[in-house]
């Protein structure tokens, strides 16, 4: 299992557009995705469950990977954030 703490940068958070393209590149892992936030864990590759999340900019989210590609799961989904999905 592999895990990061992130800071959500951009300033709108991770409402639908840029929910779609973290579930985008979820989905492109065979691990399974967490995204967790102050204690709720949610399915990364579900968008219901991440938009349920009411992530904002500035808040503090785990993402967490468990299988074959973990390390590079949790690595191209923390550089998609860092990067503020290219908003």
């Amino acid at each position: 299992m592999c895990m990061k703490d992130i800071e959500v940068k951009n300033q709108v958070g991770l409402h639908a557009r840029p929910a779609t393209f973290f579930i985008q590149k979820a989905n492109e892992y065979k691990s399974s995705i967490w995204v967790e936030k102050e204690e709720r864990r949610v399915n990364a590759k579900s968008l219901l469950g991440i938009l349920s999340l009411g992530i904002v900019g500035g808040a503090q989210i785990r993402i967490i990977a468990d299988g074959s590609d973990e390390q590079l799961a949790v690595d191209g989904l923390v550089k998609l954030v860092e990067s503020e999905f290219a908003e």
